[in-house]
């Protein structure tokens, strides 16, 4: 898989977080005191599950001659 884009780090975080803070479950193991130091920000949530690879997601990307690639799981 080839490493994503800044830009769609920025999009991948946003989306999951938005998701986080309409109720969607957390998809890493964080203990209760995790959560109390990040202060249940969605946005921070989103960065750990990034970081461990769990975000469920793909990103398209277009490439020259109107190829599109599909990467299977964005992170």
């Amino acid at each position: 898989m080839e490493k994503i884009t800044k830009y769609e780090e920025a999009r991948l975080l946003g989306s999951r977080a938005l998701q986080l803070s309409m109720g969607a479950p957390i998809l890493v193991k964080l203990s209760e005191e995790d959560l109390m130091k990040i202060k249940y920000n969605p946005i921070e949530i989103a960065k750990l599950e990034l970081a461990a690879d769990v975000i469920p997601m793909a990103v398209k990307k277009a490439l020259p001659k109107r190829r599109v690639v599909e990467e299977p799981e964005a992170a």
